[in-house]
């Protein structure tokens, strides 16, 4: 097999891996890409960008025990999605062992926030939005005090991780999550990425060079 040959292979079996998966390993790193809406236990209309859970959790584990990956680089551009899935997703990621590190473009919304900040580091370019709303219901509601105790709890938990892998605290966050002067038909807050270092809830402000920068570091720290 020629050397172009054996190249355009392999460029190949990347955008097959990227179609598969969301992501694809280059060199030390695995590029796990976020995007979309988080599909938990209902599937989304085809027509819908999405990032399903039942596919990503498989693959951290499969990254976490690889020989060959060293670092997990996310780069995260989601409207949000199913609570429990994305919050599964990034107790896993804060579990690995391998460094990690996020980079927000476009948009960590709703869910996508504890995505952001479950990495060892975490990055958003500048004219990036992360929205922060306390957790919203839809469907078929029961309309007894232990729905709203449960849905009370479930905020409780998604605000506890924030605060707990980001420099933000849990009553800054509350703050935020519960304002009424900013979204029209919602409470809570739209911030970019300058704020969002500046409250704590992202480490930097910075695009690709410096989240890989900063992932090649930790990863040559930990050797």
């Amino acid at each position: 097999m020629s050397e172009k040959s054996s190249s355009i292979e392999k460029e190949n079996e990347k955008l097959e891996m990227i179609e598969k998966s969301g992501g694809v390993k280059e060199d030390r790193i695995y590029c796990l890409n976020i995007i979309g809406q988080i599909e938990g236990h209902y599937i989304l209309s085809s027509e819908q960008k999405s990032t399903k859970y039942e596919h990503i959790i498989p693959l951290l584990v499969s990254i976490e025990q690889s020989k060959e990956i060293e670092g997990l680089l996310i780069i995260l551009n989601t409207m949000g999605g199913d609570v429990e899935a994305g919050l599964a997703i990034a107790e896993m990621i804060a579990s690995m062992k391998k460094p990690s590190v996020s980079l927000v473009l476009g948009g960590g919304h709703s869910i996508g926030v504890p995505l952001a900040v479950c990495a060892d580091r975490s990055f958003i370019v500048p004219s990036a939005t992360m929205t922060i709303h306390p957790v919203r219901i839809s469907g078929t509601v029961v309309g007894s005090p232990q729905t709203y105790y449960h849905f009370e709890r479930m905020q409780d938990r998604i605000t506890k991780f924030v605060s707990l892998h980001s420099k933000i605290t849990e009553d800054a966050f509350k703050e935020l999550m519960m304002r009424t002067d900013q979204i029209a038909t919602d409470t809570g807050s739209i911030i970019d990425g300058y704020e969002a270092q500046r409250c704590g809830l992202i480490d930097s402000v910075g695009g690709l060079s410096e989240a890989l920068a900063t992932l090649t570091k930790l990863m040559d720290q930990k050797k």
